[in-house]
């Protein structure tokens, strides 16, 4: 196996996840630092990331989303075969741009007490659920989305 200490400059694919014993996994997408000695449609090599330094994993699981881009310095494993990903338990993190906040344009959340409703332009119908995220069922449309809150509290006690 063929390992190299090494520091990547990349872009955090999909919010890291947790892994097992407390580590943390994630996808970084590295492009050459030249990017114009590539062919257009050359793809962009996947790193594969995992870290279970406590600090590094809180702070991806916590502070880093989608599009950030990181510098990650760690031991390099090569992939066993042409086209996997090789990867990086990573030891030390530097966050060195963060990517744009996804903006809902047509898509609108509103809180009623400790609820919230999802409005959709294109749609009649309005989801609702509980602040923590327990599904309370589809309003008919906005006016029924206080009747659908009456009910759920009825049947569970007045408890959201």
């Amino acid at each position: 196996m063929d390992t190299k200490q090494c520091a990547v400059d990349g872009w955090v694919d999909a919010i890291p996840a947790p892994g097992p014993r407390g580590t943390v996994t994630f996808d970084l997408i590295a492009r050459p630092a030249d990017v114009d000695t590539v062919a257009q449609d050359a793809p962009d090599t996947v790193v594969s990331c995992s870290s279970g330094d406590p600090r590094i994993t809180h702070e991806l699981l916590t502070g880093i989303q989608a599009g950030d881009l990181l510098r990650v310095t760690g031991t390099l494993v090569q992939p066993l075969a042409p086209g996997d990903a090789a990867w990086l338990t990573i030891d030390a993190m530097e966050v060195l741009d963060t990517g744009l906040i996804p903006v809902l344009r047509d898509m609108v959340m509103d809180r009623y007490g400790d609820y919230c409703a999802i409005f959709d332009a294109d749609r009649e119908k309005v989801p609702v659920f509980t602040e923590l995220g327990q599904w309370v069922g589809l309003a008919e449309n906005p006016d029924a989305i206080a009747s659908l809150i009456d009910a759920h509290e009825r049947m569970n006690g007045g408890d959201a």
